[in-house]
């Protein structure tokens, strides 16, 4: 019995001993990297304060909150302002117009900086590349406030310079900034207008790694630019495309709201009127922050699901994801 019983304590010892050896080393790897991680630090202090610790809020969905019975003391609702929003008239207004917006920007502004940075990576002097790259990158800079006064000193019916423009060889002027038709438009244009050449950044970066060689060869097959750019430069750069485009899509329902709400008005709010806005009114103007904080759960719960579901087709495709 003794003798059967030997090689199991043999094994439990040497796991033991294995654990232990893993331990050591781990140890050993922290004390070696300390410096790494007090310098992750900070990051993830950040993290910590403004984005998990806030995440409590949320149970402010789930209460009939009252600011002077205070956090605790307000009653329980349950689902009842998710109910009451689903509910609503204006829920199937807030998700078209958002959803709607959320297609424009994928289609027109999602490839448009990946274009804008292929086209940057054509260029082959250094000085007229940087120059090109330093005045795109400066809209991003600007205040989407003076974006919005830009657009209507230049569109404006009453001596914007567009008009008067139009009225000199059409003999008419278009209301831009009250036309409901117009707004969308106007909305996809401030975007690609400002952020396009910022996000160029991240692509050239990617365009940065790729194999001069691989270049070479292809000249010396005699594949053409177009041939280059799409047998070459583009596959390179398709894990960061796939990359970005999940992220994009855990925002699918975030139009953002600054500019929404310098740019709507009571002609074009039909619309103009999306989730940001909506609970901007709700719960700041109206005070109704148990309902408005259910408004904005909802949309983090579309977005992670958007999030994982295209992370989940990425990977059934053969890419890399996210995780």
């Amino acid at each position: 019995m003794k003798q059967a019983g030997a090689p199991g304590l043999a094994g439990r010892d040497i796991q033991a001993l294995t654990y232990r050896e893993r331990r050591d080393s781990r140890w050993r790897r922290l004390r070696r990297d300390k410096w790494l991680y007090i310098l992750l630090t900070p990051g993830l202090l950040y993290f910590l304060i403004f984005k998990y610790v806030p995440m409590w809020g949320i149970l402010l969905a789930f209460k009939n909150y009252q600011p002077f019975l205070g956090f605790w003391k307000s009653d329980w609702a349950g689902f009842e302002h998710f109910r009451i929003f689903f509910q609503n008239p204006d829920f199937f207004m807030l998700l078209r117009n958002t959803l709607v917006l959320s297609f424009y920007n994928l289609v027109f502004f999602f490839p448009a900086p990946i274009i804008l940075a292929l086209l940057l990576n054509e260029i082959r002097l250094s000085f007229y590349k940087k120059t090109i790259q330093t005045m795109i990158y400066v809209p991003h800079f600007i205040s989407m406030v003076i974006v919005a006064s830009m657009s209507y000193v230049f569109l404006t019916t009453e001596g914007g310079a567009v008009n008067e423009f139009l009225y000199t060889f059409t003999g008419r002027k278009i209301d831009f900034l009250s036309n409901p038709d117009w707004f969308r438009p106007l909305i996809i244009l401030q975007t690609i207008w400002k952020e396009t050449g910022w996000g160029t950044i991240i692509f050239l970066a990617a365009l940065a790694g790729v194999d001069v060689e691989q270049y070479e060869a292809a000249v010396v097959d005699g594949a053409s630019r177009w041939r280059q750019i799409w047998h070459i430069t583009l596959p390179a750069i398709r894990s960061t495309i796939i990359i970005l485009l999940i992220l994009r899509m855990g925002t699918i329902l975030d139009n953002g709201f600054e500019q929404i709400f310098l740019m709507m008005n009571a002609l074009n709010r039909e619309v103009g009127e999306v989730f940001d806005t909506y609970v901007y009114a709700l719960g700041i103007t109206q005070g109704a922050f148990s309902y408005s904080t259910a408004v904005g759960l909802f949309k983090s719960v579309i977005g992670v699901t958007m999030v994982l579901g295209t992370n989940w087709l990425a990977k059934k495709f053969g890419e890399s994801g996210l995780y």
